[in-house]
């Protein structure tokens, strides 16, 4: 993490105003009730340390993708009672999060008390990093806090220009453990160090794995990505997934794996069905030997030993992707049986990230959140930072 980027512990808040960027991108169910409140409960540690010292805290977030300006489903005010509830203490609403009413209802907080803006994505300037809107958000708060990794790779008005109008720009809790945690994997790991890489698309993943081909000791690749790689080395995988253009580089990965000495991992055998469905028939077959019409939707028995093996006799493991449909309990057992092996191997004294995005989903599924050293609340944030490329958000709180 860059040295010269403050955190909230190196400022006081009192009598202050803390304009706090967080994530409160939550899903809701067709009640518009929180299914999954985990970003909320990730914002308190900051939240509360604002509110401890004798400041005021104005939160702001975007909801969903919001196409044509403000639509009910989106708004923040669903999850004002889930708010209020995890905070123990009323929080005020403001209907749009620039204006007059929201200028009015930010000037009048008193110390202690929290205000949430409407969300940020009912203005087509949020997404385009516009510097009005920015300024106008800025106009809120005395201290800028950018607590919302999950969007830190998008220079958005307010997660990277809005801090532009601040001399006070601190990163959250939140937002420093995320990075200290992708450096003690990017840094120096204790090793072996495994790279699990699962999901549907290698091309999400090329530059991560690319990246990971230097530092790595092992890399598993499983999901969707892996029937790539079987086609490309001659085999057959039916109706599987399939990245056509893609196959002349899964050849590359393979030499240049053997080139650095990376052990590569890919499945020996698969989970096959005849239709992409939790109760369509199923079998199971040799990696690149799955017949016409049957499809490739997880990891067999062969080959969760073998993973679970390399896994478990790791000292740092990064996850990233599941290891087939997860979401279906009929092809689940893979990320189920990778997820047991991270747990097993953490309990044994390993570092253990999970990579955001599906990966997060899964751990939480499967009740393991809190049996690994970190779960990640940003796919594409954690993937870029990785890549080493340069985040947005992050590099706006430099001085």
């Amino acid at each position: 993490m860059n040295s010269r980027i403050k955190s909230v512990d190196n400022l006081s808040f009192e009598g202050k105003k803390a304009l706090v960027r967080v994530d409160f991108n939550v899903p809701l169910d067709g009640d518009f009730n929180v299914t999954d409140d985990t970003r909320i409960q990730a914002a308190l540690p900051t939240i509360n340390k604002i509110l401890k010292d004798g400041g005021a805290v104005i939160l702001m977030s975007h909801l969903g993708r919001p196409k044509e300006g403000p639509e009910d489903k989106f708004s923040l005010k669903h999850i004002l009672l889930d708010l209020e509830k995890a905070l123990d203490r009323p929080v005020k609403f403001a209907p749009d999060c620039v204006g007059d009413e929201a200028k009015q209802l930010a000037a009048g907080l008193k110390g202690g008390e929290v205000l949430l803006l409407e969300n940020l994505r009912f203005y087509k300037e949020e997404t385009k990093g516009d510097a009005e809107f920015a300024k106008q958000l800025a106009s809120l708060g005395d201290i800028y806090v950018n607590d919302a990794f999950g969007t830190a790779h998008r220079a958005h008005a307010s997660t990277a220009i809005v801090a532009e109008y601040f001399t006070d720009k601190v990163c959250g809790y939140l937002m420093l453990s995320e990075l200290e945690n992708a450096d003690k994997v990017l840094g120096n790991p204790v090793r072996p160090f495994t790279a699990i890489m699962g999901g549907a698309k290698i091309s999400d993943k090329i530059l991560i794995i690319e990246k990971l081909m230097d530092k790595v000791d092992n890399l598993i690749i499983g999901g969707g990505m892996s029937y790539t790689f079987a086609k490309a080395k001659g085999g057959t995988i039916g109706d599987s997934l399939l990245e056509e253009d893609k196959m002349p580089l899964t050849l590359e990965l393979v030499e240049k794996a053997k080139e650095k000495g990376v052990n590569l991992y890919l499945p020996l055998d698969n989970i096959i069905s005849t239709d992409f469905a939790n109760d369509a028939e199923q079998g199971t077959s040799k990696s690149g030997q799955i017949p016409d019409g049957w499809m490739g939707l997880d990891i067999g028995e062969e080959t969760r030993t073998l993973f679970a093996d390399v896994v478990k006799n790791s000292k740092t493991i990064l996850w990233n992707g599941p290891m087939g449909v997860f979401e279906m309990s009929s092809f689940d057992k893979g990320t189920k049986a990778i997820a047991d092996a991270v747990v097993d191997a953490t309990k044994e004294g390993a570092f253990s990230l999970i990579g955001g995005g599906d990966s997060a989903a899964a751990v939480n599924k499967f009740g393991l959140g809190e049996d690994v050293s970190f779960v990640s609340t940003g796919g594409g944030a954690l993937l870029e930072y990785m890549e080493g490329k340069e985040l947005p958000g992050v590099k706006a709180l430099e001085p």
